[in-house]
């Protein structure tokens, strides 16, 4: 589902608060068994994080936190009745929180699951709560899966270059699997019969509603569950999948039914799992809560008004992408399975070209809408589309696999490299959601005038449907525009322009420098936030032409699986609250 409006929504990425007694005797530290270590099986890290009694102040400042930034949330209304085909994300936000509020908790892990839980099984990537005290490892399975065809049929099959990928975990990872005689290397492309007793793609469906999160479509999240190539950094590599790599570690071990490669033979393998540190360092209970746990100078918000904070200004340029599990682990792309096409100009970065056999055709990888230089996005696409012209590429293929989004003046920037400057303004109409705090905060930026801090709700930082930039005293939540959304009044701003061409450091080319009859687009359908508004915008103004592989058999899949929208995350969020002055404001969320 793709809307036409691009609006800033807040991303929950949230620590806890170091309220709790830690004392404890080393012998009865579960944390020391596991300290430093790269690999540990996973009933030892949940352990450790299960060491950690409940805490209803800490419960009560994270919900109260929570319910807070949801009167941010765009799409709350929303979920009350999601419309086919994403009937499986309906909730009740405010009841559900209330649940978790009456719900008693044995450990402050197994409340913050629950919300982590919850909010993930919203299925909206932008609107996520990561507890990083929690996520500080990832599971690892030595059976990563995927979706092949054989002989016309399509079946589950352990990944046939798993055994080439998961090696260059290392040695920790390896002797851990040797130390307990279990061949792990024998399973790869083996065909799956089973998973867990249940049909191996219910299983796939059972894994992409409870653990994938991020996409609307259930088709896109199935995806997400299968082992698949992305650009990581600058340099390919290949995604474990939810299924062989999900951010927790309440499994050890998870049962196959399967057929090894030259066998006929049915068997059942108990295939465990091993959990990888992907935290910060520590060495007993007290030092996981301190360096995981606790909340820390970055965490929250700051008033960029003092001099102190200015570093913390709120970056100015809009991003619209996913956080996919903090820090979980990439594996480079082994070298049999790189692309075997010299790359062309502009590949430096998170673009990757090619031509392919014959010359006519041009491969333009964008794996994310995030490089590690904005200008130079822009450089290598110039750079790219360059070199195809002057090797005669007449048609164009872009790869959009695994791209979890970004810099949302940058996708604007491609789509119109691409078609030309004439189309005129190369985004969508946009709003925001004008909830209480949200009026305050515009008028309070409009009430600084000259002296206002330009953080994202400054109206300098948007234009009027002409594109004129807004002047810093013009209200655009006065009047909020009324808007009714299943029965509920949910009032927006007055629609606006964002002010991407601005940011534009190479010129636009007036007219498409290839036929858009011969421009095309490829991927898994994981493409989230800037990239589903870079796609939406080639396929419904320009008609281009997509194509989504992968999926499961009979299940019709979207070619992006969320709606493209503007994110804050909260300490951006509470830098906005703060630096407007409404931090003591009693609609405002209190510090984490």
């Amino acid at each position: 589902m793709a809307r036409k409006m691009a609006r800033l929504l807040p991303l929950l990425l949230v620590a806890g608060c170091p309220a709790l007694s830690l004392a404890a005797s080393s012998a009865a530290d579960p944390c020391v068994k596991i300290a430093d270590q790269e690999f540990v099986p996973p009933a030892d890290a949940l352990a450790c994080y299960k060491t950690f009694p409940f805490n209803e102040t800490l419960r009560q400042n994270v919900l109260t936190n929570v319910a807070r930034v949801f009167n941010f949330f765009t799409f709350e209304d929303f979920y009350l009745n999601s419309p086919p085909p994403f009937q499986e994300s309906t909730s009740d936000i405010r009841a559900t929180l209330a649940k978790i509020n009456s719900t008693k908790y044995e450990t402050d892990y197994d409340f913050n699951k629950a919300l982590y839980d919850f909010t993930t099984q919203l299925n909206d990537g932008h609107t996520r709560y990561f507890p990083a005290c929690y996520n500080a490892f990832q599971n690892i399975l030595p059976a990563p899966v995927v979706s092949l065809e054989e002989n016309g049929v399509q079946n589950l099959f352990v990944a046939p270059d798993s055994v080439e990928f998961l090696s260059q975990l290392g040695a920790p990872f390896t002797n851990y699997f040797d130390s307990i005689k279990f061949d792990w290397k024998r399973l790869a492309g083996a065909k799956i019969l089973q998973i867990d007793g249940m049909d191996p793609y219910d299983y796939v469906d059972l894994v992409a509603r409870t653990v994938s999160g991020n996409y609307l479509d259930h088709g896109v999240r199935v995806n997400s569950v299968f082992t698949s190539y992305r650009i990581s950094g600058s340099t390919f590599s290949q995604r474990l999948g939810d299924l062989a790599g999900p951010i927790d570690v309440t499994r050890t071990s998870l049962k196959f039914e399967l057929i090894a490669v030259n066998s006929t033979k049915v068997e059942t393998v108990d295939v465990p799992y091993l959990a990888s540190f992907i935290g910060v360092s520590f060495t007993d209970r007290a030092s996981f809560w301190r360096n995981n746990c606790a909340a820390n100078e970055l965490t929250n918000g700051a008033d960029v008004r003092t001099p102190a904070s200015l570093s913390r200004r709120v970056r100015k340029q809009p991003r619209a992408e996913i956080i996919d599990g903090l820090q979980s682990k990439a594996v480079d792309l082994p070298q049999p399975f790189l692309p075997i096409a010299p790359p062309i100009n502009g590949s430096d970065d998170v673009i990757k070209t090619y031509i392919l056999p014959g010359g006519k055709t041009g491969v333009m990888f964008v794996g994310s809408f995030s490089p590690s230089d904005y200008s130079q996005f822009q450089v290598d696409t110039v750079a790219a589309v360059n070199a195809f012209k002057a090797a005669g590429v007449s048609q164009l293929l872009i790869d959009l696999t695994n791209n979890g989004g970004g810099y949302v003046c940058l996708g604007q920037f491609l789509h119109q490299y691409l078609v030309g400057s004439q189309i005129g303004y190369p985004g969508f109409q946009s709003t925001q959601r004008a909830n209480a705090l949200a009026q305050k905060i515009v008028a309070a930026h409009v009430a600084l005038g000259q002296n206002d801090i330009e953080n994202f709700y400054s109206p300098h930082n948007w234009a009027f449907q002409n594109d004129t930039i807004m002047p810093v005293t013009f209200n655009y939540n006065d009047p909020s525009a009324p808007f009714m959304v299943n029965g509920r009044s949910d009032p927006t701003s007055q629609r606006f322009h964002d002010t991407c061409t601005e940011s534009f450091t190479e010129a636009i080319p007036t007219t498409p420098p290839f036929d858009l009859n011969n421009v095309a687009i490829v991927s898994n359908g994981n493409c989230a936030s800037t990239c589903a508004m870079f796609s939406t915008l080639m396929n419904e103004r320009h008609n281009t032409k997509i194509a989504v592989f992968g999926g499961k058999p009979g299940e019709t899949m979207e070619f992006k699986g969320m709606a493209g929208n503007q994110v804050l995350e909260w300490a951006e969020l509470d830098t906005e609250i703060k630096s407007v002055g409404l931090k003591d404001d009693p609609l405002a969320p209190p510090d984490l």
